[in-house]
């Protein structure tokens, strides 16, 4: 019995050397295998392109969102916190909170509004004045670093403004010139409401980039904004910036829990839905049309061994004569 076990031939492993010198021996092209050798290879090329197209335009298409979460969030935060039940006097100690939360790089308390913009020339334009606190600003990354003229040091102690460079060439506005600033909700007159009308030295002078931020965002003193836009000791809205912007699902309920009261969060998806939205539409285009190229290729490919394995009949049916298994000729 071992010597008949001993005697018995052992079939061929996958991909074993004889599989191996098969598919070399059809591989070399001989003179009426040329058309056949041509066609494969044009279609392996048009393969490669299409795949190598898909890699780079994903990539461009991943660097433009990513480029844009930057610019778009790198001024505005990821998740805005405002009270519902009153006002919110208790800003600090709600930031100071929410900024132990893992994921949660800073918290800032800020007091936004819509006011009036006039300068040296022109008739003034529409701006979003934005009160923050100088340390606060500083962590703005995006702006703190593209200060083109001026300073943000000592931000807090100073009645001076930070307006973008766009807003600043429309306004004919300079470093150290008065930009005046009216807000429509002013001081209750017996003959009604009357706009408030402030004027702010320009002490520095922001580029981050955007022509919508550098053309309408002014940075005021967040007490100065208090009392601008009547909320002395209070804040409008905590805006939070988290290390991973798509997973910011995740924090709500934590930061829900470091408020301590109840509050209504929007994250940055929702305040910017319509353009990410579309943004995604086109990436998704994009992946399919460059999927149904790759896929040309490759049925160029399948119609090429098709013809190939028509070809080899004769061949396929000798090696099967001669021993070789079905799952041999496939390899």
């Amino acid at each position: 019995m071992s010597g008949a076990a001993a005697a018995k031939p052992m079939a061929a492993g996958a991909f074993s050397v004889f599989e191996r010198m098969v598919a070399w021996r059809y591989l070399r092209s001989r003179r009426k295998e040329t058309v056949i050798s041509v066609i494969a290879s044009i279609s392996f090329l048009g393969i490669m392109l299409g795949v190598a197209t898909l890699i780079v335009v994903m990539a461009v298409m991943n660097g433009f969102r990513a480029e844009l979460l930057t610019r778009i969030l790198g001024v505005n935060g990821h998740l805005i916190v405002q009270p519902l039940d009153m006002p919110l006097e208790d800003y600090a100690q709600i930031a100071g909170r929410i900024n132990g939360v893992p994921g949660v790089q800073y918290a800032i308390p800020l007091i936004d509004g819509q006011v009036l913009a006039q300068g040296n020339v022109g008739g003034g334009s529409g701006a979003l004045v934005r009160g923050i606190r100088g340390e606060d600003l500083g962590k703005i990354s995006i702006v703190a670093n593209n200060i083109k003229q001026g300073s943000i040091a000592g931000f807090d102690t100073g009645e001076g403004v930070a307006i973008g460079s766009r807003m600043a060439d429309n306004l004919g506005l300079v470093l150290g010139d008065t930009i005046t600033l009216i807000a429509p909700d002013g001081d209750v007159t017996p003959l009604g409401t009357t706009p408030r009308m402030k004027g702010y030295p320009v002490t520095a002078i922001f580029e981050v980039g955007m022509s919508e931020y550098d053309s309408s965002i002014v940075y005021m003193p967040f007490s100065e904004a208090q009392l601008y836009f009547n909320m002395d000791g209070r804040a409008q809205a905590i805006e939070i910036y988290v290390d991973n912007p798509d997973n910011v699902d995740a924090l709500k309920p934590r930061v829900e829990e470091a408020s301590q009261r109840p509050i209504t969060m929007v994250d940055w998806r929702e305040r910017n839905r319509t353009f990410f939205d579309a943004l995604q539409v086109e990436r998704n285009v994009m992946f399919m049309i460059l999927t149904l190229i790759v896929l040309v290729a490759a049925l160029n490919i399948i119609s090429g061994l098709i013809m190939l394995v028509k070809d080899k009949g004769h061949d396929i049916a000798i090696l099967r004569t001669m021993g070789a298994t079905r799952g041999a000729i496939l390899r």
